[in-house]
């Protein structure tokens, strides 16, 4: 085959994309249907490095933690068929969490399609429902128009994954393809006319509210929003697993809107006349079951910031609907005239208040570890700068509630409540920032449905701490079943590997806790030992929520009854 001298295959040209687009990262596991792309990549391998994973689910989540951290869209390359269905979870979490991502996808050659040949999957009908965009390049000369569009679409507007399935027989291809530019990102302003609105409403106020939450935001956007908190003394929460928007340790932060909320936070939530909610969906976990607020029609006065028209007014009819990112508004916010907050400055501190009680122990729990201690001890030794990590699970109310995130970008979580989230997360996070602590919370559940990508780390020199909190059950099943069938606990019960052999066995420093005493000199020396370490945090199943334990929850329904 003759090739001219600027004609390259649609590999080459993809991965010239890439170049073009800032691409240094991308997350893996090899395959036979874009084998033309991996010699591509091989040739770029000096400009983008290759994380090969273990599963497809720990690809897409690790690219899923990379769009999180970076704010730009991650990176993953997944087979057909079975590949692309286990890498179909990360993909969900990007979406629900407004998270920008790329996958590649390869598909089978065009001559064979739609004969349901060997791993054939039509992904415009199943990744349709989970992605923003679904793209299938069945020429390549399309490749750079193709590819900007891909993270174009990621990155604009609310942000989220795209799907780009790739052909095996067109990455081989030949064409002489002019490339596309770099992609822009387009996001609306906030007008002067909404901005002045808001300050009417503002001026009326006698309980305002904040939550922050979201996508698309910056350091220099949440240092905008914190000016205008503190300049209007407003009392500001985060929503679910978005804590890190706000100083923590700052006067106006008052907590968490998710499963950690605290009773009092909820009863503001109800009680205040103007809840500005800024970049937050107001989705299921942020509003407890959409009960916080009434549908449709709000009673507060309810200002509604988010970047896609689309959002506003879906679920919840705003009294003052505002188009506008994240970066947009809160620089207009704080560019406005402050208001005098002597009217609601009793509120602001109350709540403020509200939030220092509960940083303190609700009760004393059971069993011989404590994690109290444990997250007293996170909170002194942590830098600003480290990143926590949490899975699904109810173990996770204990960073949520109780560790205090000071810097933007140092909580990684799944507001799509995905298990097996954390450990690739974490190992992305590390990849991405590693000079920078990642401690990873996860449940011996989670732990076990990815945890083999502690071999990825371990071969890529990914070094996070991964806290493995173990009650050998699936809890959060076996809380609602003790809360609605007391008694009937059933298909909970975990018979799990020793953890530590298990972590061990792949390189990683590994010890099991089951002490309060013991925990600060293992997380020591798992800080020390220069890789990969697993601590097994061994938890009182009795333990089940940083409020009440099982036997609370099981004594409290039958009472009901």
């Amino acid at each position: 085959m003759s090739a001219g001298a600027n004609q390259r295959t649609g590999g080459q040209v993809l991965v010239d994309q890439l170049r073009i687009h800032g691409v240094d990262t991308a997350f893996c596991v090899p395959g036979e249907s874009y084998l033309a792309t991996l010699d591509a990549l091989h040739d770029a391998r000096d400009d983008i490095r290759m994380i090969t994973c273990r599963q497809e689910g720990g690809v897409t989540n690790m690219a899923e933690s990379y769009g999180k951290m970076t704010g730009k869209p991650g990176i993953a390359f997944v087979t057909r068929g079975p590949g692309a269905c286990n890498g179909s979870i990360g993909v969900h979490t990007a979406m629900q969490d407004s998270t920008p991502m790329v996958v590649f996808i390869g598909q089978v050659a065009r001559d064979q399609e739609y004969r349901e040949a060997f791993q054939e999957v039509d992904y415009r009908k199943f990744y349709g429902a989970i992605a923003k965009s679904v793209i299938q390049i069945e020429s390549a000369d399309r490749i750079p128009e193709l590819i900007s569009q891909a993270f174009h679409t990621a990155m604009s507007g609310r942000p989220g994954p795209v799907a780009v399935a790739l052909p095996e027989d067109m990455q081989r291809d030949l064409t002489e393809v002019a490339d596309a530019a770099h992609y822009q990102t387009a996001r609306p302003g906030a007008g002067a006319e909404d901005m002045a609105a808001l300050r009417d409403l503002m001026a009326k106020a006698q309980r305002p509210l904040m939550v922050l939450g979201g996508a698309g935001w910056s350091k220099e956007a949440c240092a905008d929003i914190l000016a205008f908190a503190e300049a209007n003394n407003l009392p500001t929460a985060a929503s679910f697993r978005c804590q890190d928007l706000f100083d923590n340790e700052h006067r106006n932060y008052v907590g968490d809107l998710g499963t950690s909320i605290s009773p009092q936070l909820a009863q503001r939530v109800r009680d205040c006349d103007l809840f500005i909610v800024v970049g937050a969906r107001l989705g299921e976990m942020t509003t407890s079951g959409y009960s916080l607020i009434k549908l449709p029609n709000p009673d507060q006065t309810l200002v509604h910031v988010y970047m896609d028209p689309g959002e506003l007014g879906r679920v919840y009819r705003p009294d003052l609907p505002i188009c506008a990112s994240m970066a947009s508004f809160s620089a207009a916010a704080r560019a406005l005239d402050p208001i005098d907050p002597s009217a609601w400055s009793g509120w602001t501190e109350a709540a403020r208040q509200d939030q220092l009680e509960n940083w303190k122990p609700s009760r004393e729990m059971p069993g011989g570890l404590d994690m109290h201690v444990v997250m007293d001890h996170l909170n002194a030794v942590l830098p600003d700068d480290a990143v926590v990590v949490n899975d699904a699970g109810n173990f996770s109310g204990w960073p949520q509630r109780f560790y205090k995130f000071r810097e933007f970008r140092t909580q990684i979580g799944p507001t799509s409540g995905a298990m097996g989230y954390a450990v690739p997360a974490a190992i992305a996070a590390k990849i991405v920032r590693p000079k920078s602590p990642v401690v990873c919370f996860v449940g011996d559940g989670g732990v076990m449905m990815t945890g083999q990508e502690i071999g990825t780390a371990v071969q890529h020199g990914a070094a996070p701490i991964i806290l493995v909190v173990n009650n050998n059950m699936y809890g959060t099943i076996r809380m609602h079943q003790d809360r609605d069938y007391p008694g009937h606990d059933y298909a909970v019960a975990l018979q799990n590997p020793d953890f530590v052999k298990w972590a061990e066995s792949y390189g990683a420093y590994a010890e099991a806790v089951e002490r309060t005493d013991d925990f600060e000199g293992a997380f020591d020396r798992a800080q020390k030992s220069g890789r990969i370490a697993l601590l097994e945090l061994r938890v009182d199943p009795e333990l089940i929520t940083t409020r009440t334990t099982l036997t609370a929850i099981r004594e409290a329904s039958a009472n009901k009854g």
